[in-house]
């Protein structure tokens, strides 16, 4: 039995690549994903109001489908993580919160009798490589793959946006003002991290449904900078940040089509899995050539 595993909605449809290489790297370093049995969507957004116990019920429910398989659920995508981590730490904190919550919940037919313990921990797959793996033993793993390594020396800037650090006395992941976890996990695939003055900044989100304009702008603006950096391509854990930079980046000037990578799709290509783990396919700009592939 792996870790249990909430893929959220996103990577189940538009973001299946990050799922796949997700899961295909997970297994081949020995730390399988086992995917929740019955998990529904998170909601995407926490709830902005303090007393909005109703748009905790979704998350909630997912939380207590975890801890039915384990004391652990990880995540890829940083907006479920957000998500789920702050609701477990808010039910933690409210017990009245919770209590409202549970009895929702146990009342329901659909979930009779269940309530949330409050005892799941939720984790990040970045946080198991580096905590639970550790960067030199992902190094050595890189090391032993059989084949030349087609990551080594690629810049490649790493993208945070909002949701994988902040609020950080919620998130608590790395240092929201210099985070270094994507930077460690670059250098122990052998690629060369580039720093840029926007990477945990903000894209636009979910403005690119409502207001397209606004991650336009910002969107040109976090490409222009890592290219200017002497970035070959940009990886993040978020795959609305992917989509977003990934769009702006296929309509930008050439110095500024940067692929846009999940850090899985990275990671599957510096472990020299079969090519179809690397899921490199729907990108708007295609990673294959900073690879040896064809445009």
């Amino acid at each position: 039995m792996g870790t249990p595993y909430f893929p959220g909605c996103t990577l189940s449809t538009k973001a299946k690549n990050f799922d796949v290489s997700g899961r295909a790297v997970a297994e081949a370093l020995g730390m399988p994903l086992d995917e929740l049995r019955d998990w529904q969507c998170c909601g995407a957004t926490f709830p902005l109001s303090a007393d909005n116990s109703m748009s905790l019920i979704a998350p909630a429910r997912i939380l207590i489908q975890a801890q039915q398989q384990g004391d652990t659920v990880a995540t890829l995508c940083a907006i479920c993580y957000n998500v789920l981590k702050r609701t477990d730490l808010t039910l933690r904190q409210h017990p009245d919160q919770l209590e409202r919550i549970n009895w929702f919940i146990s009342t329901d037919t659909t979930t009779e009798g269940l309530t949330y313990q409050s005892k799941v921990k939720v984790v990040h797959f970045l946080e198991m490589l580096r905590d639970d793996l550790g960067w030199e033993a992902l190094k050595q793993k890189v090391e032993s793959a059989n084949g030349r390594n087609l990551v080594k020396g690629i810049q490649v800037a790493p993208y945070y946006g909002c949701l994988l650090l902040r609020p950080p006395s919620e998130m608590g992941l790395d240092d929201p003002e210099a985070p270094v976890i994507l930077s460690d996990f670059i250098r122990a695939l052998g690629a060369e991290p580039v720093e840029f003055p926007f990477q945990s900044e903000c894209c636009g989100s979910y403005l690119a449904a409502s207001q397209p304009d606004v991650p336009q702008a910002l969107s040109n603006t976090i490409l222009e900078q890592a290219a200017r950096a002497g970035a070959q391509a940009i990886v993040t854990a978020c795959p609305l940040c992917q989509y977003n930079l990934d769009k702006r980046a296929a309509a930008a000037r050439a110095t500024s089509k940067l692929p846009i990578l999940y850090f899985t799709q990275l990671l599957a290509v510096a472990l020299n899995l079969p090519q179809d783990t690397w899921a490199l396919e729907g990108h708007y700009v295609n990673p294959a050539p900073l690879f040896g592939g064809r445009e």
